[in-house]
C-alpha cells in the first residue's frame, strides 16, 4: 500500500477522535455508535482473539486490554467481540507484532520498544529516552502529526495499523540490588530494559537482559540479573519486585510517556465494516484517557505504602548517569536518522515539537509545580 492511498485511514482515525472527543465533551449523544450498529441487522457478528504483551494478573495494563475489548463489544451491540488473552496463549509476550503483522492473530496489544530489532522508527509509538510526558506524547501524537505519519510507515513496512491505548507516565528507573552513585557503577551491571534504553544503557557498559514481563521477578529472586525496570509503583508492587530488590530509582528516563498500543493486522481492518472500525477507534481513544488516569489514583498510594512499609531505600540517578544516558541516547537517534529516512522524516518534526512543549511546561506546569511544593 502506497502512503497516499493510506492517508483515507488515516483521515478516518483523526475522524473518529473527533467523534470521540465531541462525544465526551457531550456535544454528540454518546450511543450514537451503538444505535447505528443495533439498527443495521446486516452487520455481521465478528469474534477477535487478542495476542498480549502481558501476564493476566498484570491490573492495569492488561485490564486496558480487556476495557478496549468491553468498550467495543458494548459500542457494536455485541456483535464484535474482541477476547484478550495472557502473553504465551496466541504468541510470545515479545512476539506480538510479528503474529500481527503475518496475520496469525488479528490483533494483538503490546508496546513498540519491544520490537526496535525491526528499526527504530516503530519506537516513536512508545516514546523516546528523554522524550515525552504522556500528555506530551498525546499531544503530539493527535496533534502534531505523529499518528497519521507513523501509521503510514507501519502499513508499509508491518502490514498493521495501530492506534494508543494507554500510557504509564514517567516511569520508575527500576530496582537494583546496590547502589548507583555514578555512571561508572553501571559497568557490568546485568539489567532487564528492552529497546533503545537498552542499546544506550550497553553503550554505558550494562549487560542487557531482554525479559517479558512475566519472568522479571524470578530473574531478579534468583540473582540472573542485578536490575530490572518495569512500570511504576503500582504495579512494581504488585510484582513483588520490593521483596527482591531493595533499591528504586527514579526517574525512568527512558520511558518518560510510555504510550501501549493496540496493533491490527491491515488486511484484517480492512474487512471490518465501518462501524466496527469506528468502535475500535473510539474504543482506544478513550481507553488511551483512562490507563493513564487509573495509574496517577494508584501511584501515589503505592509509592508511600512501598516506602512506609516496604523498606525500599528511593534513589535518584546520579546526574552525571542522567548526562551520560542523555548524550549517549542522542548519539544513537542521530546515527539512526543518518541510516533510516523513516526515523528521520520523523525524527526532526519530533524534536520541534519535543524542545517547544519542554519550554512551555517547563515555564507553566513545572512553575506551578515548585511553588506548591515549596509552600508545604
Amino acid at each position: 500500500m502506497d502512503r497516499r492511498s493510506f492517508l483515507g485511514l488515516a483521515a478516518a482515525g483523526s475522524a473518529a477522535l473527533s467523534i470521540a472527543g465531541r462525544a465526551h465533551a457531550g456535544l454528540i449523544p454518546p450511543l450514537q455508535i451503538e444505535n447505528a450498529v443495533a439498527e443495521d441487522t446486516r452487520l455481521p457478528v465478528i469474534e477477535w482473539q487478542m495476542a498480549t504483551s502481558w501476564p493476566a494478573d498484570l491490573d492495569s495494563i492488561f485490564w486496558g486490554a480487556q476495557l478496549v475489548a468491553n468498550r467495543v463489544a458494548a459500542l457494536t451491540d455485541g456483535k464484535f467481540l474482541i477476547r484478550p488473552r495472557a502473553a504465551g496463549e496466541l504468541a510470545p509476550g515479545l512476539g506480538v507484532l510479528n503474529a500481527v503483522e503475518e496475520g496469525t492473530v488479528p490483533i494483538g496489544h503490546t508496546v513498540s520498544h519491544y520490537y526496535t530489532d525491526r528499526g527504530f522508527v516503530i519506537a516513536l509509538n512508545n516514546g523516546l529516552p528523554f522524550g515525552l510526558t504522556a500528555r506530551q506524547q498525546n499531544a503530539w501524537l493527535y496533534e502534531g502529526g505523529g499518528l497519521e505519519k507513523l501509521q503510514e510507515i507501519h502499513a508499509e513496512r508491518f502490514n498493521i495499523i495501530q492506534f494508543p491505548v494507554g500510557n504509564s507516565g514517567v516511569q520508575m528507573g527500576g530496582w537494583f540490588n546496590k547502589e548507583i552513585n555514578s555512571v561508572s557503577d553501571l559497568a557490568g551491571l546485568r539489567m532487564r530494559i528492552p529497546g533503545i534504553a537498552g542499546q544506550v544503557l550497553e553503550r554505558l557498559g550494562v549487560s542487557v537482559q531482554m525479559l517479558p514481563g512475566g519472568e522479571i521477578f524470578q530473574a531478579l529472586e534468583s540473582g540472573a540479573i542485578d536490575a530490572a525496570e518495569w512500570v511504576g509503583p503500582y504495579e512494581d508492587e504488585r510484582m513483588g519486585f520490593h521483596t527482591v530488590a531493595s533499591y528504586y530509582y527514579y526517574p525512568g528516563w527512558w520511558d518518560p510517556g510510555s504510550s501501549v498500543e493496540v496493533q491490527v493486522n491491515l488486511d484484517q481492518w480492512k474487512k471490518l465494516p465501518e462501524q466496527y472500525r469506528e468502535a475500535l477507534k473510539t474504543a482506544a481513544y478513550e481507553v488511551n484517557v483512562r490507563v493513564m488516569a487509573r495509574y496517577d489514583a494508584r501511584n501515589p498510594v503505592a509509592i508511600r505504602r512501598l516506602i512506609n512499609g516496604g523498606g525500599v531505600k528511593l534513589r535518584p540517578f546520579p546526574d552525571d548517569l542522567l548526562k551520560a544516558a542523555e548524550e549517549t541516547a542522542f548519539e544513537l537517534f542521530e546515527e539512526t536518522a543518518a541510516a533510516d529516512a523513516d526515523f528521520a522524516s520523523i525524527f526532526k518534526d519530533w524534536l520541534a515539537f519535543r524542545d517547544a512543549i519542554h519550554a512551555w511546561h517547563g515555564l507553566a506546569e513545572l512553575g506551578y509545580l515548585q511553588f506548591v511544593g515549596r509552600s508545604r
